[in-house]
């Protein structure tokens, strides 16, 4: 049984070197999640693959069924889940693959917890360190074992989308420490949490975030930069011990 589950964002709706075992639908108590769950090997280590934004990459940041992922993940057996990530820079510029190890949530609308009315008594998760610190850990010591530069401390700043945001707000999230701008960082980190789940990101900089540089954002920059990055996202998971 596989227990590491990769959570795969924008360009990374499937991964090449994966040896596909089989693949499920996993029905949830709160609807489907993005897409069947591929079983399979990669580099090594039996994982479980799901595409956050659908196989063929359909579903927006605010649309994505959150809650039904990861349950089914933590249905299928999984204990720890590494998210990937595409991420604007506001102080890290682009190409810098980091791990997070705090998060500010501005979303809004989403449903964002298992904790429901009907539950026998209300239950609050203790998120003071928002990530897994054993499995930071274990990503930050796998990428130096391979001579990977990575930031090791960073605060993702989690935005509604899908539209990106003004030079204005960066300003503001800059200024309540934010140093990487996404879309899809909650309720992932929470939902994991509520659920017993050990969770980590790995965030690849794409672009600068508004008004961080006087060139406009382009998808051409994003995708050049996002090409080469996701080979860093692959030695990196390759090399997990």
């Amino acid at each position: 049984m596989a227990d590491l589950g990769l959570i795969g964002g924008t360009g990374l709706t499937k991964l090449d070197s994966l040896v596909v075992e089989r693949q499920k639908i996993v029905m949830t108590p709160y609807g489907e999640p993005s897409a069947p769950l591929t079983f399979g090997s990669f580099e090594g280590h039996t994982i479980v693959f799901i595409p956050r934004h659908g196989a063929g990459h359909s579903i927006p940041p605010h649309e994505v069924n959150y809650r039904a992922n990861i349950w089914a993940l933590h249905h299928v057996g999984v204990k720890k889940v590494i998210s990937i990530a595409s991420v604007g820079g506001i102080t890290q510029p682009p190409g810098a693959l980091c791990i997070p190890d705090q998060i500010i949530d501005y979303t809004w609308g989403r449903e964002h917890t298992y904790v429901e009315s009907n539950n026998e008594k209300v239950t609050h998760i203790d998120f003071t360190e928002p990530y897994c610190e054993a499995l930071r850990k274990k990503l930050i010591e796998s990428a130096r074992g391979i001579s990977l530069p990575v930031v090791t401390r960073a605060t993702y700043g989690a935005t509604q989308g899908p539209r990106l945001e003004t030079a204005r707000e960066i300003r503001r999230m800059e200024q309540d420490g934010c140093d990487l701008v996404g879309m899809t960082g909650m309720p992932e980190a929470s939902l994991a949490r509520e659920i017993g789940l050990c969770y980590a990101s790995c965030s690849v900089v794409v672009n600068w975030a508004a008004g961080k540089s006087d060139k406009p954002i382009t998808m051409s920059e994003i995708e050049s930069n996002l090409k080469s990055s996701i080979q860093h996202v692959r030695m990196l998971i390759g090399a997990l011990s």
